[in-house]
Order: structure tokens, then sequence, then C-alpha cells
């Protein structure tokens, strides 16, 4: 098995490793989603708040008999987190809760990642906005 040579590591055994060549090397990578978790965000926008919400026992009964359907949560927590943030950046904008932003940052995802999130959605707005304003 082959392997790609690593010259930050290459230094003498005597010396301190050169930082500069371990630092900055993961921190230069842009921000990017995966096609599923872009497609999670899309699907945010068609999902309410009241998707978040936990159901009540009185509230599923009147659900079940007016025939109102209650989008489900995603399996997978990661994406879970993602698609709850991305409801309410739909919603609300910057104004995300924090306990949301908490729970985001705790499934993995970086600040990078929730500003490409946010900036995403505001051009999807303002596209929005010249489109009715024609």
């Amino acid at each position: 098995m082959a392997s790609l040579p690593l010259p930050a590591f290459y230094h003498h055994p005597d010396s301190a490793p050169d930082p500069s060549a371990i630092v900055g090397t993961a921190t230069s990578l842009p921000a990017r989603l995966s096609a599923l978790e872009w497609s999670i965000v899309a699907m945010a926008e068609r999902d309410g708040l009241s998707s978040i919400r936990k159901v009540g026992r009185y509230t599923r009964a009147l659900r079940n008999f007016f025939g109102f359907k209650q989008p489900n949560a995603l399996a997978n927590e990661r994406l879970e987190a993602l698609r709850r943030t991305a409801i309410f950046a739909w919603h609300y904008g910057w104004n995300v809760p924090k306990s949301e932003l908490a729970a985001f940052f705790g499934a993995g995802f970086t600040s990078d990642q929730y500003e490409l999130i946010q900036n995403s959605l505001g051009q999807a707005r303002a596209a929005r906005r010249r489109r009715r304003a024609r």
C-alpha cells in the first residue's frame, strides 16, 4: 500500500514541529453541504413551524380526525438538527433560537456552514421578492 508524504511532519526529532505547516490546512477549506443536506434545507421551506413542536394527544386526535398530516421528524439526529435550524432560518432569518443553534453545532455543523445556509436563504428570499415585484 502506498502513501503520500506528509511534509508537515518531516522535522528534526529534537525540534518542535512547525505549527504553520499543520494549522491552516483544515481551516482553509470552504464550507460545504452535501446534496442530501441541501435537499433537507429546501424541504424545510415547505415545513411549517408546527412541524417542530411536540404534538400532544389532543392535537394528534384532532389532526387524525380532520386528516391533517404532521411532517415526521427525520430519523437521523444530525439531519433533524439541520432541518429544525433551516425551518427557523426560513421563517425568522438570522433569529434562530440559541437552543436550536446549540443542537445544530452539537450535530457537527460549523459556523461557516450556518452562514452558508443563511446566505443561500437570503439570496432565495431576494430572488422571490424580485419575481413578485415584476
